[in-house]
């Protein structure tokens, strides 16, 4: 005859008769982090599943019978065997508790039958230890790219129908994730990451499935990369880069994970200069004004014209072990300059009055000067006798200013007469040009 096992089903015994009555009795596993009913192709009942989060090789499974019968009562616990397809005894205690519980289970099905006189209960479930245990590692590191690799082994969950013994897997819809920062940045195996990180860098693998048992590996990335990078100080007139000459700029290197005393600065000539060149023959042009090896550096631009920079930063990795490979080599990056530097065409600037009185205000003939090396003043009166004379050699933008006070408005140490007077300007700028000009002023002196 078939052997059915019934769910939560009540027997009453009486001497010759077998009646099934319901009861309000139950076996839970309050522990379980996921439940579930079986699916049997051929058993007409359903039993509960209980998943349990567990390390691998220990048992954290537990599960509980309770009755609302009093009194003394049996509890007896078999196990489920699935080499003879029948239940064998597990454990069994008499107690008047109205509960009785189980613990450190290994996987299977457990059924309880309570007895108290002629009265009895029976109940089942499966209980299932779901582990995981994963693995990280940096498989391969390059100048543009690394990869990450994992692996994991994890608890095989199955089930069996308990009237032909037909064996079922618990789906577990496995994912993954990995992890920056907390933040995800794949939900691959094998993820290969380019534009690899500047420092060393800590990643984070998680495999978990849809019960929330989960299993975590962490591995550190040994960055043999750098990140180029560089700023511009100088005393830009103009604040867009651009200024007369001779102008001191300062290059501050903001390179990220290079080497010290690798870095290498590319200064080109001036572009104007290179395009003429260009122009005039079919020869390749050199566009290299020089080079420098400084971490950081100070450099003038002594004429005008228009240039640009680029830095190169080295990672040097003497060695890099990963697995069974060794990295031997430079990782190199590159930036240029996110626009031209421009010192600009040399000129005068010269006011067209100016008031000697000693007010403090405009008290002196003050000359703008623009990207010039020499420069000569000559100012005379009306009737064209000089009154006075300035010179200037190897202008160098006045501690920074780029204007000079060429006359104070003193003749022989006497305020000169108020009226008109002219000037003749004359130099060489920066540029290679001769610059001229010339023109009037009005001097006005109000009372002393």
């Amino acid at each position: 005859m078939k052997k059915v096992y019934l769910h939560a089903i009540l027997f009453v015994f009486i001497p010759g008769l077998l009646i099934p009555g319901i009861l309000n009795a139950q076996i839970s596993a309050p522990a379980s982090v996921f439940t579930d009913q079986t699916s049997y192709p051929v058993f007409e009942h359903t039993d509960s599943i209980y998943i349990f989060c567990a390390e691998k090789d220990f048992d954290a499974a537990e599960l509980v019978a309770e009755t609302p019968l009093s009194g003394t009562k049996s509890y007896d616990w078999e196990q489920y065997n699935p080499a003879t397809a029948g239940f064998e005894f597990y454990f069994s205690e008499q107690t008047e508790n109205n509960f009785s519980r189980i613990s450190d289970l290994p996987d299977g099905c457990y059924r309880v039958t309570i007895t108290k006189g002629d009265t009895t209960e029976m109940h089942r479930a499966w209980v299932f230890n779901d582990w995981f245990e994963a693995d990280a590692k940096v498989k391969e590191s390059t100048c543009d790219y690394f990869k990450l690799q994992s692996s994991f082994n994890t608890a095989e969950l199955v089930y069996y129908d308990l009237a032909d013994h037909t064996e079922i897997e618990i789906y577990k819809n496995i994912q993954v994730e990995w992890k920056e920062n907390n933040a995800v940045i794949a939900r691959v195996n094998n993820p290969q990451i380019f534009d690899p990180p500047t420092r060393d860098t800590e990643y984070a693998f998680t495999v978990f499935d849809r019960f929330g048992c989960s299993g975590d590996a962490n591995v550190s990335y040994i960055s043999i990369v750098t990140r180029a990078g560089f700023e511009v100080e100088a005393d830009f007139n103009s604040g867009d880069w651009q200024g007369e000459a001779p102008m001191e700029v300062t290059f501050i290197n903001t390179s990220e994970n290079g080497t010290p005393g690798e870095f290498e600065w590319f200064f080109f000539r001036d572009m104007d200069a290179i395009k003429k060149e260009s122009e005039t023959t079919t020869q390749p042009v050199d566009s290299f004004m020089f080079m420098a090896y400084n971490d950081e550096l100070i450099y003038t631009y002594e004429n005008t014209g228009t240039y640009m920079v680029k830095l190169v930063s080295k990672k040097k990795s003497p060695y890099h072990i990963l697995d069974d490979s060794i990295f031997d080599g430079v990782c190199t990056d590159t930036v240029y300059m996110e626009d031209f530097i421009v010192t600009d065409t040399s000129y005068f600037d010269v006011p067209n009055v100016f008031t000697p009185n000693g007010d403090g205000t405009n008290d002196n003939f003050v000359v703008k000067f623009w990207s010039m090396m020499d420069v000569k003043i000559t100012i005379v009166n009306r009737w064209g006798k000089k009154v006075h004379f300035w010179e200037k050699s190897n202008v160098n933008r006045f501690e920074g200013t780029w204007m000079e006070s060429v006359w104070d408005g003193r003749i022989g140490g006497r305020y000169a007469s108020p009226g008109v007077y002219y000037y003749v300007a004359e130099g060489k700028g920066r540029d290679g040009e001769e610059r001229w000009a010339h023109g009037f002023f009005h001097l006005f002196r109000g009372k002393e």
